[in-house]
């Protein structure tokens, strides 16, 4: 297709053609409507004179009789620019006027009429005129009394002149808005889609073209871009999580092989067998844990758990959570406390909420003992409260902590950071805690606890929670 064909075949030039075929419509009515609001006040001004003529005609008639009617009629007829007057008897005689002829009929009545009339020494009608026909004596004078339509059939023809020139200057003008519209979509069109090219090529890096001036192709390339980044990351993600499973797992299948080989190799005894079988038991249940927060976390990106969104009480489900994991912290010497507000309602997935705080109380349960106390207790607290159009539920220890440069990099799937290695886990819990805050509209935001860690999980408050508070 040559370039000007795809200059015509563009949403822009079509819009244009059809705002000019509009506005042409609108001009020539407007012109129209116009040239017959002028025909009419013509037409009124020109009745108004004939009215005029007649009335000083019949006062004449009234004073001095038909010798000064036709006296008065005579002299009129002879100045320069007259009006039309021509005084006939019954028998069709002209006794006086400057009228050559008349189309025939235009005698017959009296009253106003529109004809067509001839110049004295004309013989055939063919200029127009508006008339006024006056029986005097009951018929035996018929006077006629006009003004020529020259100067309306003129204006006429002007008006229709300006037309067509109007029509004409818009139609090149429209066309040339047109042409200039189209190319400059067109252009911005084409960039456009060799970007899009590059990017099906496999450029994840490549951005669609913004003009900055916030137009509608504006705002469909910033929400491409948006879309592409967002997929980007997803890329980005799905790369980093298959590289986190083929290091994280292959540990466990290892172990599980290595007893699955050991019970074959040594074993002697049921017993033998049995032990081999259940630490395979516990390495199989790992692994299905493994699979199973992968499954949960990529339900929360995905959004798969939107339509089970119900009415939750925030502070129920702390405090619920917590008296859980009571016996895990009192194993571990280390304090539990909870400080849960009331009436801290928001809509969502209850699993998912539960799971998040569940996993943010397991990781400050297994780090929150100071670093250079591993004998002493130490405390770990929950609060759940509301600020603002939010509810907050935090999850404090007094740990190591996460360096401030690393915590970004922790809601990540598999990430685990060098010193936490020797316990147990697999570095999934703030990942699923991340994800179920994008998937709720909140956010989850980590914080120095000074010493230790605080992770915070903001939720959308529900519109009415205030209400139901009070």
């Amino acid at each position: 297709m040559t370039a000007l064909g795809k200059l015509f075949r563009t949403t822009a030039f079509k819009l244009s053609l059809a705002f000019f075929a509009i506005f042409a419509i609108g001009s020539g009515l407007v012109l129209g409507r116009v040239a017959f609001s002028v025909k009419g006040l013509l037409d009124a001004q020109i009745e108004q004179v004939i009215e005029a003529e007649v009335n000083g005609l019949q006062e004449q008639f009234v004073q001095g009789g038909v010798r000064r009617l036709i006296d008065t009629i005579d002299k009129r007829a002879r100045e320069p620019g007259s009006s039309i007057y021509l005084v006939k008897r019954a028998d069709g005689t002209t006794v006086v006027g400057n009228v050559g002829a008349l189309a025939p009929g235009a005698l017959d009545r009296a009253g106003a009429l529109e004809t067509f009339y001839a110049r004295a020494g004309e013989s055939e009608p063919h200029r127009r005129a508006l008339t006024r026909v006056v029986f005097i004596r009951g018929g035996e004078l018929r006077i006629v009394v006009g003004r020529d339509l020259e100067e309306r059939e003129r204006l006429r023809k002007v008006m229709g002149r300006a037309l067509l020139s109007s029509l004409i200057y818009l139609a090149l003008f429209g066309l040339a808005g047109g042409l200039f519209m189209a190319f400059r979509v067109l252009r911005r069109v084409d960039a456009m889609n060799a970007s899009a090219q590059r990017i099906m090529a496999g450029d994840l890096a490549q951005r669609l073209p913004v003009a900055g001036s916030g137009d509608e192709l504006d705002r469909l390339a910033s929400n491409i871009n948006a879309m592409i980044a967002r997929i980007g990351e997803l890329m980005a993600g799905m790369r980093e999580v298959s590289d986190n499973i083929a290091h994280d797992l292959k540990t466990p299948l290892t172990r599980l092989r290595n007893h699955a080989e050991n019970a074959l190799r040594v074993g002697r005894e049921e017993k033998d067998y049995r032990a081999a079988l259940d630490r395979m038991i516990e390495e199989a249940d790992g692994l299905i844990r493994i699979f199973n927060a992968l499954l949960m976390i990529a339900r929360a990106e995905a959004g798969a758990a939107s339509a089970a969104m119900t009415r939750l009480d925030a502070g129920e489900i702390a405090t619920s959570v917590a008296e859980l994991y009571e016996p895990v912290a009192e194993e571990g010497r280390l304090r539990l406390d909870v400080a849960a507000g009331t009436g801290l309602f928001l809509r969502g997935n209850r699993e998912l909420v539960s799971q998040a705080v569940a996993n943010l109380l397991d990781n400050a349960l297994k780090y929150g003992r100071p670093a250079d106390q591993a004998d002493a207790s130490g405390e770990v607290r929950v609060t759940a409260r509301r600020q603002g159009e939010e509810i907050v539920i935090e999850v404090a220890d007094r740990g190591p902590g996460v360096p401030e440069q690393d915590r970004e990099r922790v809601l990540g799937r598999f990430v685990r950071l060098e010193e936490s290695r020797t316990a147990p886990g697999f570095g999934l819990g703030l990942s699923l805690a991340a994800a179920v805050a994008h998937l709720h509209g909140g956010r989850l935001r980590l914080d120095d606890n000074a010493p230790g860690l605080r992770v915070t999980l903001a939720l959308p408050a529900e519109r009415a929670s205030a209400d139901v508070a009070s």
